[in-house]
């Protein structure tokens, strides 16, 4: 399968053989109110907080491995990713797209639009309980998407192309994060970054927010400056808004797209790394 991202027709077609794991990003609790047919739920995909520390991201490879192989993941299938709207839940399913990218797993995609786009298409979905049968997780290198500390501070003064794609009020140092205004010790910035709130990377429809086309991503990026032959690192507050974004690049024809997944949970909290604070002035 080429395309990350993938429609409810696609989806339906795929889940008709028995080559492909659904995976709901959600709580426990919406997933028990109604789920696409078959999808296992795995919540630790949004809410595992990481580092990027060698231990940190040993921890990090366990973690997941052990939890697709839980859910019967083993190389064999195409591993789909979804929520409930591309904008509701800050890019929960598209940061296990990141996760399988960065362990090397072959197939991998995102329901575009999520549950809404799945029910507007005409999809019923169900309550019925789901028993995977435990696979055993390809051995494989990672890949070099994974970005740590130390990568953003040779990146810092090496003026690469440092994307921020935070909420405004996180941009302009008014917040810390999405988890209340001082949850992170400082507020601000990466120095030098470039921002397009992740936001723009979507577009309304029907049935709620889906993917910009490769045109209209290459505009967005090209009013902060960013041009589609640039490495981009990518970061927001723990790896999520920025893998809605990894995924919308990588969509568009970006070849080196990375994501530092510590991102402002880690970096705020070491008062040695340089930031940009205070409230941004236009």
């Amino acid at each position: 399968m080429n395309s990350i991202v993938i429609s409810p027709e696609q989806l339906a077609t795929l889940m008709s053989n028995d080559k492909v794991i659904v995976v709901d990003t959600r709580a426990p609790e919406a997933y028990a109110a109604g789920h696409l047919p078959g999808a296992v739920n795995l919540r630790e995909i949004f809410t595992f907080l990481a580092s990027s520390t060698a231990e940190g991201l040993q921890e990090l490879k366990a973690k997941f491995i052990e939890a697709f192989e839980s859910i019967g993941v083993s190389g064999e299938q195409t591993v789909v990713f979804y929520e409930d709207s591309l904008s509701s839940g800050y890019g929960q399913s598209c940061r296990g797209y990141f996760l399988l990218d960065w362990l090397n797993y072959p197939n991998a995609a995102i329901l575009d639009g999520g549950v809404a786009a799945w029910k507007g298409a005409g999809f019923e979905l169900s309550t019925d309980a789901v028993a995977p049968v435990r696979g055993k997780f390809p051995d494989s290198e990672t890949t070099a998407v994974m970005l740590t500390k130390e990568d953003i501070k040779q990146a810092i003064d090496e003026m690469k192309t440092l994307l921020d794609v935070r909420d405004a009020d996180e941009w302009v140092g008014e917040s810390s994060s999405p988890y209340g205004k001082d949850f992170a010790p400082r507020k601000g910035r990466l120095p030098g970054a470039k921002w397009i709130e992740w936001y723009r990377f979507m577009k309304p429809s029907a049935v709620g927010p889906k993917f910009k086309t490769e045109l209209e991503v290459l505009a967005e990026c090209a009013s902060a400056g960013v041009k589609k032959t640039d490495p981009v690192y990518l970061y927001c507050f723990k790896g999520a808004r920025a893998s809605n974004t990894y995924v919308a690049l990588k969509q568009a024809g970006f070849e080196d797209v990375r994501i530092y997944f510590g991102s402002w949970n880690e970096w705020s909290r070491d008062p040695a790394l340089p930031i940009d604070e205070g409230l941004l002035t236009v």
